[in-house]
C-alpha cells in the first residue's frame, strides 16, 4: 500500500474528496479493480498519523456517504475493518473529526448488516463514548442513536447502565435540539424494555427538578410531534411492564393508554398505527383493568377492524408508490391488530364477544392462519388462543367457523414459536365441552400430540401431554387405548422422569384421567399394571414437591377404585407402607390423598373387603384412622370417621 501514498496520488485523492465526494464514492465500487484499490486508500489515509486532520475528516465524511448506499457497501466497509479505524479516530482532540467519525459510525451501526456486538468488543469504547456526550449536540445525537440501535437485550442494557447511561443521557431530554431530545428518548425506551433495574432507577431520576416519568408525560401530549409521543409512551409502557410504575397510576391510565389508542386511528400514518397497536398490546397484556379501559376508549375494537383493509382496492389507488407502501405495511398492520385483539381478549368474556362480533373477524383470523408471513400467522394463532379461553365461543363461533381445521393444518408444519401457541390452543379445543373435540380426534390428533411429547422444546412437551390429558378426560375406552398405544409405555415413563416439572405434572394428570371409571382402570392395569406401579413407587420415593406426590397418591386412589386393579396395591407391601406413611404426613393434602386410597380399599360393599380390612388393620391403619378422626382439619377428620364406619358396618 505504501506505493499508493506517493505525493501525486495523495494530492489527486484529496482534490477528488474535497471537490466531489459523490464522484469518489462512485469509484469505490467500480468494476475496475484499480479504481477500487484507490478507494481503499480512504480508510488507509484515515489512520495515517501523517494525514492532516482536514484530510481525515474528509475521508470520514466520504466513508459516511458510502455507508448510506447499499448493504453491500456496508459489508465491504466492515470487511475492511472500518469500525476499529473510526473508533480510533474518536481519540483525536479535534471535534470536527470526532463528529465526522461518529456520524459515519452512526450510519454503519444503524445498518441491519452490522453486528451490534462490534460496539462492545473493546471495553474502553463505551466509557469513552459517555465522555464524548458532553462535547457537542452532534456528539449527543449520534452517540444516543448508536446506543439505541446497539442495545439489544439484557447484557447490553447492563453494560450501558453500569457505565452511567441513565445519568449521562437524562439531562439531554431538556436539550434545545429536537434531534438530541428524540435520540435520548429512544435510548431510554431500549434501556427500560423488560429491565426492572433500569426502570426502577428511571422512576427516581430528577432532571431540572422534575422526575423522569413527568417529563415523559409532557412529551406525549398532543401538541408534540407524533414520533415523540409514541416513544414517550413506549418508555412509560416499558417502565410499567417492568414493575416500576403501577398499572393504575394516572400517568398510565389517563396519559399513556389514551395516547397509544390515538396512535391507532385512521388519521395516523400506517407505520405509526402499527407501532401504536403493538405497544398498546404489550402495555395491557397482563392487566384486566387496562384491557377493559382500552376496549371502551375511542371505539378501539371497531377501529382495529380498519387494519385489515390494506392495501385499498387497486381502482382507488392511482399512485403506484402508495400501493407499494400499503402492500409493504399490510401484513404489519394485520399482525399488530391480531396482537392487540389477543391482549384485549385475554381475560374478559364481554370483550371477547365484542371482538368476535366485529365484522368478519373470525374469517380474518382463519385467513391469518394460512398467511405466508410467519409473524402474521403467529399473531393470528395468538389471537385465536386468547379468544379460545371463552367457553361460550368454543361452543359457538369456533364451531361455526370450523377453526380446528386450519389449526390442525398449522400444527402439521410450523416453526416452534407457532407450534407452542397453536398446541396450547388445541388444549382448549379438546376440553370436554368443546364441540370441536370429536372432529379433532378423527383428524389424527392423537399421533400429532404424541409426537409433540418427544420434542426437545419443553413447552411443546407440556402442551402435547396437556392436550392428551384433556382428550382422556371422561373419554371412552377406545380413545384411551389409542392414546396409550400411540404414546407407548416407554414414552409415558420417560415423561414421568422428565426434568421439567410441568411435563411431569401433566403426565400424572394424563395417567389420572386414563385411570378413571372402573372398567377402564381394570383394563389398563391388566396390561400396564406392573409398569404403572413401578412408576408410582419411584415418584413417591423421589425428591418431588407436595403437588407431584399428591397427584401420584390420587392415581393410586383411582387404581384402588378398580375391581381387580386394587389387588395390585394389596399384594404390594411396599406401596401399602408408603400409603401408611403419607397418612401420617405433616401436609394435609398428602394425608387426604392417602385417605382416599384407604377408603377405596376398605369399602364394604365390594368383594374381598373383609380380607383387605383385616390386612390393613394388622398394619396399624385403624389406629391411624382413630388419630385422624381427632384432626383439627374438618375435611380430614370427616374422611377418617367415614373410613372407620366401614370397619363397624
Amino acid at each position: 500500500m505504501a506505493c499508493l501514498l506517493e505525493t501525486p496520488i495523495r494530492m489527486s485523492v484529496l482534490s477528488e474528496v474535497t471537490a466531489s465526494s459523490r464522484h469518489y464514492v462512485d469509484r469505490l465500487f467500480d468494476p475496475d479493480p484499480q479504481k477500487v484499490l484507490q478507494g481503499v486508500i480512504l480508510l488507509y489515509l484515515l489512520q495515517q498519523e501523517t494525514s492532516s486532520t482536514e484530510l481525515k475528516t474528509e475521508c470520514a465524511v466520504v466513508l459516511g456517504s458510502l455507508a448510506m448506499g447499499t448493504e453491500n457497501n456496508v459489508k465491504s466497509l466492515l470487511d475492511c475493518h472500518i469500525i476499529p479505524a473510526l473508533l480510533q479516530g474518536l481519540l483525536s482532540p479535534d471535534l470536527k473529526f470526532i463528529e465526522a467519525c461518529l456520524r459515519c459510525l452512526r450510519t454503519i451501526f444503524t445498518s441491519p448488516v452490522t453486528p451490534e456486538e462490534l460496539l462492545y468488543t473493546d471495553a474502553t469504547v463505551i466509557p469513552h463514548l459517555m465522555a464524548l456526550l458532553s462535547r457537542s449536540r452532534y456528539t449527543q445525537e449520534y452517540i444516543c442513536q448508536i446506543f439505541s440501535h446497539c442495545c439489544k437485550g439484557p447484557d447490553h442494557q447492563t453494560i450501558l447502565f453500569n457505565h452511567g447511561a441513565v445519568q449521562n443521557i437524562a439531562h439531554l431530554l431538556t436539550s434545545l435540539s429536537y434531534k438530541v431530545r428524540m435520540q435520548a428518548l429512544k435510548c431510554f425506551s431500549v434501556l427500560a424494555f423488560e429491565n426492572p433495574q433500569v426502570s426502577m432507577t428511571l422512576v427516581n431520576v430528577l432532571v431540572d427538578g422534575e422526575l423522569l416519568p413527568q417529563i415523559f408525560v409532557k412529551m406525549l401530549q398532543r401538541d408534540k410531534p407524533i414520533e415523540m409521543q409514541l416513544t414517550s409512551a413506549k418508555c412509560l409502557t416499558y417502565m410499567c411492564r417492568a414493575g416500576a410504575i403501577r398499572t393504575d397510576d394516572s400517568c398510565i391510565v389517563l396519559k399513556t393508554l389514551p395516547c397509544l389508542v390515538r396512535m391507532c386511528s385512521k388519521e395516523r400514518l400506517l407505520e405509526e398505527r402499527v407501532e401504536g397497536a403493538e405497544t398498546l398490546a404489550y402495555l395491557i397484556e397482563p392487566d384486566v383493568e387496562l384491557q377493559r379501559i382500552a376496549s371502551i376508549t375511542d371505539h378501539l375494537i371497531a377501529m382495529l377492524a380498519d387494519y385489515f383493509k390494506y392495501p385499498s382496492s387497486v381502482s382507488a389507488i392511482t399512485d403506484i408508490k402508495r400501493l407499494d407502501h400499503d402492500l409493504k405495511h399490510a401484513h404489519e398492520l394485520r399482525q399488530a391488530a391480531f396482537k392487540l385483539y389477543a391482549s384485549l381478549g385475554a381475560n374478559d368474556e364481554d370483550i371477547r364477544k365484542k371482538i368476535i362480533e366485529t365484522e368478519n373477524m373470525m374469517d380474518r383470523i382463519v385467513t391469518g392462519l394460512s398467511e405466508s408471513s410467519v409473524k402474521v400467522r403467529l399473531a393470528a394463532v395468538r389471537c385465536l388462543h386468547s379468544l379460545s379461553r371463552s367457553v361460550q365461543q368454543l361452543r359457538t363461533s369456533f364451531q361455526d367457523h370450523a377453526v380446528w381445521k386450519p389449526l390442525m393444518k398449522v400444527l402439521q408444519n410450523a416453526p416452534d414459536e407457532i407450534l407452542v401457541v397453536a398446541s396450547s390452543m388445541l388444549c382448549n379445543l379438546l376440553l370436554e365441552f368443546s364441540p370441536s373435540k370429536e372432529p379433532i380426534l378423527e383428524s389424527g390428533a392423537v399421533e400429532l400430540l404424541c409426537g409433540l411429547t418427544q420434542s426437545e422444546n419443553p413447552a411443546l412437551r407440556v402442551n402435547g401431554i396437556w392436550a392428551l390429558m384433556n382428550m382422556a378426560f371422561q373419554a371412552e375406552q377406545k380413545i384411551k387405548a389409542d392414546i396409550l398405544r400411540s404414546l407407548s409405555t416407554e414414552q409415558l415413563f420417560r415423561l414421568l422422569s422428565d426434568s421439567d416439572l410441568n411435563v411431569l405434572m401433566k403426565t400424572l394428570g394424563l395417567l389420572r384421567n386414563l385411570l378413571s371409571t372402573r372398567p377402564h382402570i381394570d383394563k389398563i392395569m391388566s396390561t400396564h399394571g406392573k409398569q404403572i406401579m413401578q412408576a408410582v413407587t419411584l415418584i413417591l420415593e423421589g425428591e418431588h414437591n407436595i403437588e407431584v406426590k399428591e397427584q401420584t397418591l390420587c392415581i393410586l386412589a383411582n387404581i384402588a377404585d378398580g375391581t381387580t386393579a386394587k389387588e395390585l396395591i394389596m399384594t404390594n407391601d411396599d406401596i401399602l407402607q408408603k400409603i401408611k406413611y403419607y397418612m401420617g404426613h405433616s401436609h394435609v393434602k398428602l394425608q387426604l390423598a392417602a385417605m382416599f386410597c384407604i377408603s377405596n380399599l376398605i369399602w364394604n360393599e365390594e368383594e374381598g373387603s373383609q380380607e383387605r380390612q383385616d390386612k390393613l388393620r394388622d398394619m396399624g391403619i385403624v389406629d391411624i384412622l382413630h388419630k385422624l378422626s381427632q384432626s383439627p382439619d374438618s375435611n380430614l377428620c370427616d374422611k377418617a370417621k367415614t373410613a372407620l364406619q366401614q370397619y363397624l358396618a
